[in-house]
């Protein structure tokens, strides 16, 4: 598979209501099901439909627009290989975040495997180092949210970010619906925590 590229424009959803909104639907569960007999322009439509969105939640997931790039090639590459796996094609999408989150987690693990190479106290002495009146907020969030696990990230850029509802993620992540809120709220409050304790 051809390498992916995140900088793919989908046209947005119309104002037209249930009727087209069904008919894109009907659209995607087709592409759906003819990728899974094999056809490669209904898997590329796949792909370009859904690939703004993963790159999306990767990289609110990662926070590297490098490591949120490898995610999704590694995921869509799973995708591909795994689609013959796939027995309910209308849990499409629900199966992609499975197959997103789980890339999005190796890339953390390799990421944690990179060791920092030690310098010299003396290197760059002259580069002016920022003090604490030049950190910003967004930087302190940034640094809050990267401190969350994987599932921590996960459950805030699915719920925030994405809007799916609790059913959705709970789904997805296999537990019960009072499991998926209880791990929300555990994951807001640690976020606040540590977002407290940037300040």
């Amino acid at each position: 598979m051809s390498g992916i590229s995140p900088n793919v424009d989908v046209p947005s959803a119309s104002s037209d209501t249930e009727p087209t909104l069904g008919r894109r639907m009907l659209a995607r569960l087709q592409h759906v099901e003819a990728a899974l007999a094999g056809d490669d322009a209904a898997f590329e439509a796949l792909v370009l439909d859904r690939l703004p969105r993963t790159y999306r939640m990767a990289l609110a997931i990662l926070g590297s627009e490098a490591d949120a790039r490898d995610a999704v090639q590694e995921a869509w590459v799973s995708v591909w290989r795994q689609m013959p796996s796939l027995r309910d094609p209308a849990r499409f999408d629900a199966w992609l975040d499975q197959i997103l989150v789980n890339a999005c987690r190796s890339g953390l693990r390799k990421r944690r495997r990179v060791r920092e190479i030690a310098l010299d106290d003396n290197f760059d002495i002259e580069a002016p180092q920022p003090g604490p009146d030049h950190i910003t907020e967004r930087e302190a969030l940034q640094r809050a949210f990267n401190g969350l696990s994987v599932e921590q990230r996960t459950l805030l850029v699915l719920h925030h970010l994405e809007r799916r509802p609790l059913t959705a993620i709970a789904e997805l992540f296999g537990i019960p619906v009072g499991t998926a809120k209880s791990r929300l709220h555990a994951a807001r409050t640690a976020l606040e925590r540590t977002l407290e304790a940037e300040r």
